[in-house]
C-alpha cells in the first residue's frame, strides 16, 4: 500500500528554500563517504552524457540516386506495343502449355510406379481431388466469390 499513498509530501514545497535545507541536511549526515558518493554521481552523469555527446546525428541520409533503364524504344507505336504484348502472351502460354505437360508426364509416372507397387492410384487420385475441391470451396468461401463450376 506505500505504493498507493497520495503524493502529499509534494503540496507542503512552498519554496526552494526548504529544499535545499533538506539538501544541506542530507549531506551533513552522509559523513565522510560524501565526497565519495559525490564524485560516483559526478562520474556516472559525465559518462551518461558523454555517450549521448558522441552519438550525434547528422539526420536522414540522402536519397540514393535513381537511374532508370529503358529497355523499349520510346517512340513505339500503339500497334508495335499491341504486337508485342501479343507475342509475349503467346510465348507465356506456350510455356505454361509445356510445364502443364511435364507435370502430366511426372503424374503418370507417378500412377505406373503406384500400380507397380500395388496401390489402388484411381482412389487415391479420387480422394486427392476431393481434397482440392474442398480447399477450393473454402478459398472461395474465404473470398467470397461465386461458386465456380466444377462440371469440366
Amino acid at each position: 500500500m506505500g505504493l498507493l499513498r497520495s503524493r502529499s509530501f509534494l503540496s507542503n514545497v512552498s519554496t526552494p528554500r526548504g529544499m535545499i535545507a533538506d539538501f544541506a541536511e542530507v549531506v551533513r549526515q552522509a559523513g565522510d563517504n560524501k565526497w565519495r558518493i559525490g564524485v560516483a554521481a559526478a562520474v556516472c552523469t559525465i559518462a551518461v552524457f558523454s555517450v549521448m555527446w558522441n552519438e550525434g546525428g547528422r539526420g536522414l541520409p540522402r536519397p540514393p540516386k535513381v537511374t532508370y533503364i529503358t529497355v523499349w524504344d520510346p517512340h513505339r507505336t500503339q500497334a508495335e506495343i499491341v504486337a508485342s504484348n501479343i507475342a509475349n502472351q503467346k510465348r507465356k502460354e506456350r510455356l505454361a502449355a509445356e510445364q502443364a505437360k511435364r507435370d502430366e508426364d511426372v503424374r503418370q509416372m507417378y500412377k505406373t510406379i503406384g500400380r507397380a507397387s500395388g496401390m489402388d492410384v484411381d482412389a487415391i487420385e479420387k480422394k486427392a481431388k476431393a481434397e482440392q475441391a474442398v480447399e477450393a470451396a473454402r478459398e472461395r468461401a474465404k473470398l467470397n466469390l461465386p461458386k465456380a463450376d466444377t462440371q469440366q
